[in-house]
């Protein structure tokens, strides 16, 4: 679990692997190969591009060295609360983390919009709005890619021959979203959810999905 304030700098956190996040956990700047090297915030183990590990702060579980730190870790640690930080998040800023550890199905689909090529997604459906599905580019990513809201959409569950195995289609007026599963029992369980979703209604509990 995430280190609680009163912790930063007197616990070693447990560190993000670089290949759970495709941005800056904290300014959410996607990483790219040439411009941002992935730093790790040696206060709580967030994976940072260099502008935002560049404030250094006397962590007591290192001997009071001087080490790397967020910038929001630096505020805690010299004890400066900056409330303007905590502006109200938008909707794609919720973290991955968050609605995955309190979702109805989360898991990585393929997902493919319009002619542009596949490409891997971490999909969730939170809990709290059961009929949107987030997509996120790893699960530990700070912000959505983008958000579909189910609600009136069609389901297309037969794949065509030039289609992905395990994929289906979510179609409305000139939209069109593919998706695939690596397996029938994934596709199965995400179409289970989303039919639901697309008539306006929530899973009655959690079990029932991993039951049935």
């Amino acid at each position: 679990p995430p280190l609680q304030n009163a912790e930063l700098g007197k616990r070693a956190p447990r560190w993000i692997r670089d290949n759970e996040v495709t941005m800056c956990m904290k300014c959410k700047e996607p990483f790219n190969a040439l411009t941002r090297r992935r730093h790790h915030c040696r206060a709580c183990g967030h994976v940072v591009c260099w502008k935002c590990s560049d404030y250094k702060a006397h962590l007591e579980y290192d001997g009071n060295k001087l080490n790397k730190v967020c910038k929001d870790c630096y505020l805690v640690i010299i004890g400066c609360t900056d409330s303007e930080e905590k502006k109200r998040k938008g909707i794609l800023e919720i973290e991955s983390a968050e609605v995955s550890g309190n979702s109805v199905i989360c898991s990585f689909l393929q997902y493919m919009e319009k002619s542009k090529p596949w490409q891997k997604a971490w999909c969730v459906i939170p809990k709290q709005e059961a009929l949107v599905l987030y997509m996120y580019g790893a699960p530990q990513d700070v912000k959505a890619l983008a958000t579909i809201p189910l609600l009136g959409y069609a389901v297309d569950d037969t794949p065509r021959s030039a289609d992905l195995p395990h994929s289906f289609k979510l179609t409305q007026s000139k939209s069109v979203h593919s998706f695939a599963a690596d397996n029938e029992e994934l596709k199965q369980k995400w179409l289970k959810v989303i039919h639901l979703a697309v008539k306006g209604e929530t899973p009655e509990c959690q079990n029932e999905l991993q039951v049935n």
